[in-house]
């Protein structure tokens, strides 16, 4: 590795993180492991180039190329989600999210978006976002049973006439009715947005409904579930093409990172293959067991359980905090992250719960019967997180168990 000559220290950084990636379980959800293809794109020399604009009409010269790579990851998009135009540019999630609304909304407006602590996203309406200084973000609940109240969606649009009703999440477990949505916003000519950043690889892979054919625009990342390097996309109608293009380029960001989208165009013919479906179905049954596990000891589960690839866990009624129980967790290489639960009373710093999914421990091969050892793992965390002997103990299970799943065997920086 040429790192390692050039520079030690960031090399050996890289080694040790390396190191805990393989030694450990990531099991926070929206957390993956891309494959080596799209690591060599990502660290190819796509890198070096300037394209802003779109292929075959670009503000630079000498992107032959890079055309056609923007290009296959263009198309590998549409075919995926069934998209009549998609834009690969976006630099993450939030901010194909704020190029969304930029390209739809003026400012004022009003948007239905979904509470952050009933499992929305920030960018979905928090007040402490930029995107909420400039549009009238109203957001609603689950139910008191943990699921999406259409009822009061449908209320809540007829009183406040919203220009866009948006769903999606960050922590919701459950599927979303599109088509009630749409039927909504239809009602009150409202436009519709879904965010499926957490679930594109399950939409991909066949796993849950698709929002694409239906809705104005959806937005994602390239990570998580669909296992690519990390950035975003906008998909939409072709009705907003031309202002979905202008809002990401010249409106919000430069030149794109080509190298990214090489990755990105990689993944998505992984996300191609029937392989692809075989994971996504697996992410969901491995899901599916850690919650009957978790349910069995006592673990209070937030929308009553998983329909995709997460969990949101209330971890107060075992006498620890999320932060408490994350902190366990760590100490056995299992590494979630502390999460609110709906109308959490304690704070965002040292909340109720914790978050945790299955893309990436999928990724790496484990199945149910993993699942079923590392439900027993986690509970044995928390309840003995004060028993350094015991964690120790964890802490050599969880080894000898990813020794059997190697991550990258043949890669080194050291």
């Amino acid at each position: 590795m040429f790192i390692a000559k050039q520079d030690p220290e960031v090399a050996h950084a890289l080694q040790r993180e390396l190191l805990r990636e393989e030694e450990g379980l990531e099991m926070i959800p929206s957390e993956n492991f891309v494959s080596r293809a799209v690591l060599e794109a990502l660290g190819s020399v796509a890198t070096n180039k300037y394209a802003e604009g779109q292929p075959g009409k670009r503000y630079y010269g000498g992107c032959q190329e890079i055309d056609v790579i923007e290009q296959l990851a263009i198309d590998r998009a549409k075919q995926l989600f069934g998209a009549e135009h998609v834009n690969v540019q976006p630099l993450s999630g939030a901010p194909a999210n704020l190029a969304a609304y930029s390209a739809v909304l003026s400012p004022g407006d009003t948007v239905l978006g979904m509470d952050l602590s009933h499992g929305g996203h920030l960018t979905h309406g928090h007040p402490v976002t930029f995107s909420a200084k400039i549009y009238n973000f109203i957001r609603y609940k689950t139910t008191a049973e943990g699921l999406i109240d259409y009822e009061e969606i449908e209320r809540m649009a007829r009183e406040h006439k919203p220009k866009l009703i948006l769903v999606g999440y960050s922590a919701y477990s459950r599927e979303i009715d599109y088509a009630r949505i749409k039927a909504i916003a239809d009602e009150v000519g409202a436009l519709t947005m879904a965010d499926i950043a957490h679930i594109a690889g399950l939409i991909a892979g066949g796993e849950m409904n698709n929002p694409v054919p239906l809705f104005d625009i959806v937005t994602t990342t390239t990570h998580k579930t669909l296992r690519g390097p990390r950035g975003g996309m906008i998909m939409c109608k072709a009705m907003h093409a031309k202002a979905i293009d202008k809002a990401v380029f010249p409106g919000l960001q430069g030149g794109p990172h080509e190298n990214v989208i090489a990755a990105k165009a990689v993944a998505f013919l992984e996300a191609l293959q029937p392989e692809f479906k075989t994971y996504s179905k697996q992410i969901r049954l491995n899901a599916k067991v850690l919650e009957q596990e978790l349910s069995s000891r006592g673990y209070r589960l937030m929308f009553g359980g998983t329909d995709n690839h997460l969990l949101l866990i209330d971890v107060s009624s075992k006498g620890v905090t999320g932060g408490e129980a994350e902190k366990a967790l760590d100490a056995v290489l299992i590494t979630v992250n502390k999460n609110m639960i709906p109308d959490d009373p304690r704070s965002p710093f040292d909340p109720s719960g914790i978050r945790l999914g299955t893309p990436a421990i999928t990724s790496r091969g484990m199945k149910e019967v993993e699942m079923k050892q590392i439900a027993t793992w986690i509970d044995e965390a928390i309840e003995h997180r004060a028993n350094e002997a015991h964690l120790e103990k964890l802490r050599t299970e969880v080894k000898e168990m990813t020794k059997r799943f190697p991550l990258y065997p043949e890669l080194a920086y050291e």
